[in-house]
């Protein structure tokens, strides 16, 4: 549904000295259906729902510029009923920055695994197998975008603040510092995708923090994507150390079916380390995903001998 021409005046003087004319009015819908199940897990009841409904609106600007918020309701009983809330001002070659009041993670925590999959990472569906350590993620951060400086390059820096105030002036030392990571992606070879980037995750406190790295490449041929992915976390807490390297093939059938194939192994500072491995499908029909995947775990979590399996089958629509 489109609604044009809705006044967004109070909007921009909020923002910057211009005004705005019109602007243009979306609403979009999704609805999931799912079944889980774990090996050596008590999951009870397997089947989940989802549904969200998401509002987003964008105007331009005298001076050019493109202002766009977008928030999602959910059903998610569990957790807030408004998701995924952003602010976000498009300023053109200056790159665009984006303000998430709600659901905004780190340049980092997006490139934590970019092996190419038709489902999920070879480490997920499985209790204790996410055993990485990610980028930090929060309310209430910035992530700038700027795919402008060279023809290829797209840099991102994100500013996670902290959401910890001290109890009093002499605890300061010990209160939760800001997070900030940045990441580069360059696209300039025909085919080939290359990402790096580097940051801090104060997320968890001053006693354990980390330092991130993260690497990774992907190649497309044909129906054919290989993927290659690491990543790296240096904490100062001792036996919190994690490496996660992890491999992935996907192969598209046809415009509708996509497989896939994915590897991952993780060093467990103190621990043996964790090695995984999944297989997924899915199928798009019209507005409608069916995907399914299975993933196997041998030293969950680091603990020697602690080996098992899980699934997840969805039924997804776009509305």
């Amino acid at each position: 549904m489109n609604i044009k021409k809705i006044g967004l005046t109070a909007l921009a003087g909020a923002l910057v000295s211009v005004s705005a004319n019109a602007a243009d009015l979306s609403v979009t819908g999704s609805a999931s259906l799912g079944f889980a199940g774990e090996e050596k897990q008590s999951t009870g009841n397997g089947w989940t729902m989802a549904t969200g409904v998401t509002f987003a609106a964008s105007a331009e600007m005298d001076n050019g510029w493109v202002v766009s918020t977008s928030q999602t309701l959910n059903n998610d009983r569990a957790a807030e009923a408004i998701d995924n809330s952003s602010l976000t001002i498009d300023m053109g070659d200056a790159g665009s920055l984006t303000f998430y009041g709600d659901g905004g993670s780190g340049a980092v925590s997006l490139m934590d695994d970019t092996t190419p999959t038709a489902g999920e990472e070879s480490w997920d569906d499985v209790t204790g197998g996410t055993d990485h350590v990610s980028g930090a993620t929060g309310d209430d951060t910035f992530l700038y975008t700027n795919s402008s400086l060279m023809d290829g390059v797209t840099v991102k820096v994100a500013y996670i603040p902290s959401d910890a105030g001290a109890a009093s002036p002499a605890a300061v030392s010990a209160s939760v510092e800001s997070s900030v990571d940045y990441t580069v992606t360059y696209t300039g070879i025909e085919n080939l995708t290359i990402g790096a980037g580097a940051g801090e995750n104060n997320n968890a406190g001053p006693t354990n923090s980390y330092d991130m790295t993260v690497l990774n490449a992907t190649y497309t041929y044909d129906a054919i994507s290989i993927g290659w992915s690491t990543n790296e976390a240096d904490s100062n807490k001792a036996n919190e150390d994690r490496t996660l390297t992890a491999f992935g093939i996907s192969y598209a059938v046809n415009d509708d079916l996509s497989i896939s194939l994915n590897s991952s192994e993780t060093e467990v500072e103190g621990g043996t380390d964790q090695e995984a491995f999944g297989i997924s499908a899915s199928m798009v029909v019209g507005s409608m995903t069916i995907s399914a995947n299975h993933n196997s775990i041998e030293n969950t979590g680091g603990t020697a001998g602690d080996d098992r399996s899980g699934y997840a089958l969805n039924l997804a629509f776009a509305f």
